[in-house]
């Protein structure tokens, strides 16, 4: 039988009075779909195809013995519920009871609504058979050991892993240090603490951490320390009883409860006050949560992720964040580097971006050119991941050609990128004489405004208020010349 992609249930009618079948259809169709059938060789077609919850079978069909036919459905399916279609029951109920073990019967008598409650009932002792069965699997496949069925889950875990989806990278980024760290921490029940600077992904890494632990079934709540004013966050976090506070005019679950049996991540943990500080540690330690203006204390399983722009360490020494807290939450510590120190993973990261972006805008591009990834590498990335975002989005909406270019980065990005080239070529520049500063600094605005014309010497020259020959020869004297792609593009002078 092939399972059905929609909530409604099938059921079978099969018996040799087509007339009645079209009755007892039309009872049922608006909350079944309905086979019908007058044979035993149809009926036992639709059961190999179709995904049949209920079958109802007469005494006789056109070819044979109805009852014969739910006989063998019990024998080939027997979590179908088998239903009799008897003309006389006080006659034929036994029989069929005995012959298929039918679990109900319908009688020409009954009214629609008495036949629409009998399926219904038919329908809720398929579900509680399946579930039965079900529950018999696990109880046969459960371990005797509960530490072995544990360890097993793990196990699962770990090769199901599939390298943290969502944290783009190339294969040569320091970011698959981390992942291999997330593979080897998330199955384990511990709190985690992520740090690293505003942007770089910590959330990322968060929800890579609860995809690939054994609560990854349950909830992943996410909220923002640094968002909420004391007392709404701490609403928030536990909930509130209606008049805890001004405003509170209805009972609110706290995202604890919502995150139970699943993971809590706590953004920019750092920036929480200390009387909230020791909230959270006695929620921790406890187990248990209490909502403001409530007396009773809930039971909660949640696993605490958090994350925190901040040097916590340090935070703890001048006693700003509790050092106690900061144990409970750092059981394991996750740093993510920051996007300067990967240039390696621009490439990879704005083609991601670049994608979803384009799912979002509903434009389309052929992707970047060479160098625009070229520039886009060199620039530092002070906003990191969320900055190269922005760039991305801003370069997508002014494009008008097939691929982004270089032309179309703000003008930090490409300042900034131009800049860190020509230091790169010149490292000595910016702590040389003055001629030599002046010439790097000539440099790099000769690169910029190259890359913004495209590499078009006679507008360059223009902006620049230079002579083509002027032009030509600051660019062999400092050594610059377009990537291949562009030199194609390049106009000549």
């Amino acid at each position: 039988m092939s399972t059905p992609d929609h909530a409604r249930p099938t059921m079978l009618l099969a018996g040799a009075d087509r007339a009645g079948l079209e009755r007892l259809a039309a009872c049922y169709a608006p909350v079944a779909d309905v086979l019908q059938s007058t044979t035993r060789a149809a009926a036992r077609r639709f059961m190999e195809e179709e995904w049949v919850q209920v079958a109802v079978c007469a005494e006789r069909l056109a070819d044979g013995d109805g009852l014969a036919l739910l006989a063998e459905i019990g024998e080939r399916w027997p979590e179908v519920v088998r239903v009799a279609w008897l003309a006389d029951p006080r006659n034929g109920l036994a029989r069929a009871v005995e012959r298929a073990r039918v679990s109900d019967y319908l009688s020409p008598s009954d009214p629609p609504p008495g036949l629409r409650l009998k399926l219904t009932r038919a329908l809720e002792l398929f579900g509680l058979r399946r579930e039965n069965e079900r529950l018999a699997l696990e109880l046969r496949l459960r371990p005797r050991n509960p530490r072995d069925g544990l360890a097993r889950q793990r196990a699962a875990v770990e090769r199901g892993f599939d390298h943290a989806p969502g944290i783009l990278r190339s294969p040569e980024s320091c970011m698959n240090a981390v992942c291999e760290t997330i593979r080897r921490v998330a199955p384990y029940d511990i709190n985690v603490l992520i740090t690293g600077e505003s942007g770089t992904g910590k959330e990322l890494c968060a929800r890579a951490l609860h995809n690939n632990s054994l609560r990854r079934a349950g909830p992943f709540v996410a909220e923002n320390c640094a968002a909420l004013p004391d007392e709404l966050l701490a609403a928030e976090l536990f909930g509130h009883r209606r008049g805890a506070f001004t405003g509170a005019v209805a009972d609110r679950v706290g995202l604890f409860e919502q995150a139970d049996g699943g993971t809590l991540f706590l953004d920019e943990i750092g920036d929480m006050s200390a009387a909230l500080q020791a909230k959270l540690l006695r929620v921790l330690q406890e187990g248990e949560v209490r909502p403001l203006g409530g007396t009773e204390r809930r039971r909660i399983d949640v696993r605490v992720i958090a994350a925190t722009n901040r040097d916590l360490e340090a935070d703890v020494a001048s006693g700003r964040f509790r050092r106690d807290l900061y144990y409970r939450l750092a059981t394991f510590s996750l740093h993510v580097p920051p996007l300067r120190e990967r240039p390696e993973d621009v490439a990879a990261l704005a083609q991601g971006i670049l994608e979803e972006t384009m799912e979002q805008l509903g434009k389309r591009v052929r992707g970047f050119t060479a160098e625009a990834l070229a520039c886009m590498r060199a620039y530092a990335w002070p906003g990191n991941v969320r900055e190269l975002q922005n760039e991305v989005k801003r370069m997508l909406v002014l494009a008008q050609g097939d691929r982004l270019g270089a032309e179309l980065l703000s003008p930090r990005v490409l300042h900034g990128s131009a800049g860190a080239a020509v230091d790169r070529e010149r490292p000595l520049a910016l702590r040389g004489t003055l001629r030599d500063r002046v010439e790097a600094l000539e440099a790099r605005i000769l690169k910029e405004t190259l890359i913004r014309n495209r590499w078009n010497k006679t507008r360059a020259a223009q902006e620049l208020g230079l002579s083509r020959v002027g032009l030509r020869a600051k660019l062999e004297r400092y050594g610059l010349e377009p990537v291949p792609e562009q030199a194609e593009l390049a106009g000549e002078i």
